[in-house]
């Protein structure tokens, strides 16, 4: 396998987190794959790194994506965060999301860590997931 559904799987996480109607009511249209220049609003969603892994069976080629989805604030507690993370959590734990390349077999929550940025005045919950894709195409880039 390689990392060639890599891309599909992030513009389908993107859309689902930024089509979720709880992620949208709690920061609008702030959910971004780079961050914007200039300010930034005081709460956002943000695709952070990814590492990948070869998973291929007998079946076909597969690969495991461990990605994380940060939430970040300028809120001086975790509470905001913590329910906008809960939503992300929401959207993909479980998700069928359809891929432009290959298939989403699974997609799990991993882990969480919530920390206090910016010297105490904000707040950043990094979400880890697990996604096993596969890709029986013999499209090769």
């Amino acid at each position: 396998m390689s990392y060639a559904i890599s891309a599909a799987l992030q513009s389908a996480v993107f859309t689902a987190i930024a089509d979720d109607v709880a992620v949208g009511n709690a920061v609008g249209d702030a959910v971004y794959d780079a961050l914007p220049s200039g300010a930034l609003p005081n709460m956002y969603v943000s695709l952070g790194p990814e590492t990948v892994r070869v998973a291929d069976d007998k079946t076909g080629g597969g690969a495991v994506h461990s990605f994380v989805v940060s939430v970040v604030t300028e809120a001086p507690g975790f509470l905001a965060a913590k329910q906008v993370a809960g939503a992300v959590c929401d959207v993909l734990h479980d998700a069928d999301l359809m891929l432009d390349r290959g298939r989403l077999v699974s997609l799990r929550f991993e882990r969480a860590r919530a920390v206090k940025i910016d010297k105490g005045t904000g707040r950043r919950i990094d979400l880890t997931f697990r996604a096993r894709t596969e890709d029986n195409s013999s499209t090769i880039i």
